[in-house]
């Protein structure tokens, strides 16, 4: 075992000469990071501050990437934001009205139940039968079930 075949020191050889032979090539605007050849011996940031400059100083030439000049021009435009205080005032006032029972007028805070009428109660009115509920169960029961198990109606046999 201790003895190398031929062929295992070809391939020891050819390792040790691959890995002392490979360089690192540093970014060609000399910003001390490592360069890669795809983005023309440059590293990643200064390629794409170069092609933002490129795009921004050279607009009616054909050699920008439309890719970069689509990117620019969709950041350049800014957002244009409307604020409407009529109904910024009518969502505070239903946010303070939301925070009571609407049976008893009680604070409930976060321990507020909400039914599917709609309406916030609290622990004692949260049933349907502690107050005047809207919503109709039993439409919405037949509804679910309906729904749920469909019709199932067997082929009629032949006889013979």
């Amino acid at each position: 075992m201790a003895q190398r075949t031929e062929k295992e020191e070809t391939e020891f050889k050819v390792l040790d000469t691959l890995t002392t032979t490979t360089t690192t090539t540093l970014c060609t605007n000399n910003c001390g990071v490592t360069a890669n050849p795809a983005t023309n011996n440059m590293c990643q940031k200064c390629f794409n501050a170069s092609l933002v400059s490129a795009a921004a100083g050279v607009v009616e030439s054909g050699s920008i990437l439309k890719r970069s000049a689509r990117s620019v021009n969709l950041r350049s435009s800014p957002a244009k934001v409307v604020i409407r205080t009529r109904e910024i005032d009518a969502v505070k006032r239903d946010q303070q009205i939301v925070n009571r029972c609407s049976g008893c007028r009680k604070k409930v805070g976060l321990t507020g139940f909400r039914c599917r009428c709609g309406e916030l109660f609290c622990s004692e009115h949260r049933y349907s039968d502690r107050h005047d509920c809207s919503y109709d169960y039993k439409t919405a029961g037949r509804e679910a079930i309906a729904r749920e198990n469909p019709v199932v109606k067997a082929a009629k046999m032949v006889k013979v």
